[in-house]
């Protein structure tokens, strides 16, 4: 062999030009390929190897091309790499995997459908849409609309289907509100029969403390924690002993307790239900618990037993800021000085406005200056007057009894006004007095049995509160 074939053969494509073609090697084996790109174009297609390879050839030489290929490969890029592909190609063809025989294939068999649903009567479409025919479907939604609890919500379905046929058939439907309950509806032939199924919902008890901010108590609250929900029914609770606008600041301390519904993943279910409320001020501090007398609607009373329910409410119109107090002042349209004989709320146009206490209408009409204008005639012999309202509820006419609480017109600035507000007065013996000051009968207190039942859901929330803080 020549002194150039001792030599490793140049790589770089600017020298084989120049040189003379070296005589023809001998041919090489299958697993002795040249790797001189020059020897290529020349040798023709490669000869197929031998048909029946030995053993110990059949593994070895795929291992060498393999790693050949990667590096003849750069090369025939750089050159065209035409020939390369088709040796390739031709000598190391790679089999696709063969079709899954049809033992392997999935046998046809029952099938489980799941989806939430706006209402219960979205559940025949559903049960439709999935090939089951519409008699089924109704049976189907029948049986369970008799065993079912009704609630609001989304409707989570899950039914079971067999193939029957080219169609199906259904087997089996479940039904659950967001707590859990529902119905669980089976077939019985050519009808269903369904059974309820029972909430299944952990009540989570939460304590949650905050501090006012500079805002107002709705900000403060949402920063604690407190679910929106159940910040109308805190401030609420305090309508008779807190003026949420004058004597709460920033500092003050309030405290929720609230118990929440949970489902079986932990995700909320219901509305969340105010137990305890807390509010500490520079001046006084409020404790009330939420319970229900026996046959009675739940209400608010104090650590005693004692009801916040007074004979009046001291704001008669929630979220509203007091612009002007009871006394002497600057009349703001005639400019002089003139005893103003109530308090002015300031609210947006349509605020609903209450009945400060039970007793009956003694106007709800237009009045000259004074706009729309309701006189109420309280049952301990006090009246309530209210004034510039750009609205009367329905029902509010002379004559009808009404309840505190109760709606009888909204916010308005009729007759003469400088702005919406509502204008409030409080008469003892046909004497104007001060609403935000005037001392207000206590609640009755609780007594007997129901206190002693009182007594065991209060000590119940206070021990739930001293676990959470410690």
């Amino acid at each position: 062999m020549s002194a150039s074939r001792d030599k490793p053969p140049s790589f770089d494509p600017r020298t084989w030009a120049a040189k003379t073609p070296d005589p023809a090697p001998e041919e090489p084996s299958a697993s002795q390929a040249s790797f001189d790109p020059r020897s290529w174009a020349g040798a023709g297609p490669p000869k197929p190897p031998p048909a029946e390879p030995p053993p110990a050839a059949a593994a070895s030489p795929m291992r060498l091309d393999l790693r050949r290929a990667s590096s003849a490969a750069i090369i025939a890029l750089l050159l065209g790499g035409g020939a390369f592909a088709a040796h390739w190609s031709a000598t190391h063809r790679v089999a696709a995997p063969p079709p899954p025989s049809p033992a392997e294939a999935q046998a046809p068999g029952q099938m489980k459908r799941s989806v939430a649903l706006a209402s219960l009567g979205d559940v025949a479409g559903a049960l439709s849409g999935a090939g089951v025919t519409p008699d089924e479907a109704g049976k189907a939604v029948a049986a369970a609309t008799g065993a079912m609890p009704a609630a609001p919500g989304e409707v989570h379905t899950t039914f079971y289907l067999d193939p029957a046929g080219s169609g199906v058939r259904l087997v089996r439907l479940e039904l659950r509100h967001e707590d859990g309950s529902g119905a669980l509806v089976q077939r019985s032939g050519e009808s269903f029969a369904a059974s309820p199924l029972k909430a299944d919902v952990k009540v989570q008890v939460k304590d949650v403390r905050g501090e006012m901010d500079a805002n107002d108590f709705y900000s403060s609250a949402v920063a604690a924690g407190v679910p929106d929900s159940l910040i109308h029914d805190f401030a609420e609770a305090f309508a008779f002993d807190f003026d949420f606008q004058r004597e709460v600041k920033a500092g003050d301390i309030f405290e929720v307790v609230f118990s929440q519904g949970l489902g079986q993943s932990g995700e909320a279910v219901r509305e969340p239900e105010l137990l305890f409320a807390l509010m500490t001020t520079q001046a006084k501090s409020v404790a009330l618990y939420r319970f229900a007398p026996p046959g009675q609607s739940p209400g608010w009373f104090d650590g005693n037993g004692r009801s916040i329910i007074k004979a009046f409410m001291r704001t008669p119109v929630q979220a509203a800021r007091i612009s002007s107090t009871f006394g002497m002042r600057e009349h703001p349209v005639l400019g002089f000085m003139k005893m103003h004989k109530g308090v002015d709320f300031a609210a947006p146009v349509g605020t609903p406005i209450y009945a400060a206490g039970d007793g009956v209408l003694q106007h709800a009409e237009f009045k000259d200056l004074n706009g729309n204008y309701v006189e109420i005639l309280h049952d301990n012999g006090w009246q309530t007057i209210y004034l510039h309202m750009s609205a009367f509820a329905p029902g509010i006419t002379p004559g009808a009894r009404v309840h505190q609480g109760q709606e009888i017109g909204q916010v308005g600035t009729t007759g003469r006004s400088t702005g919406p507000h509502l204008h409030y007065e409080m008469h003892i013996n046909n004497e104007p007095v001060d609403p935000m000051t005037v001392p207000l009968q206590s609640g009755p207190v609780l007594s007997g049995p129901v206190m002693q039942a009182f007594l065991k859901e209060r000590n119940r929330i206070d021990a739930l509160r001293a676990q959470q803080s410690g």
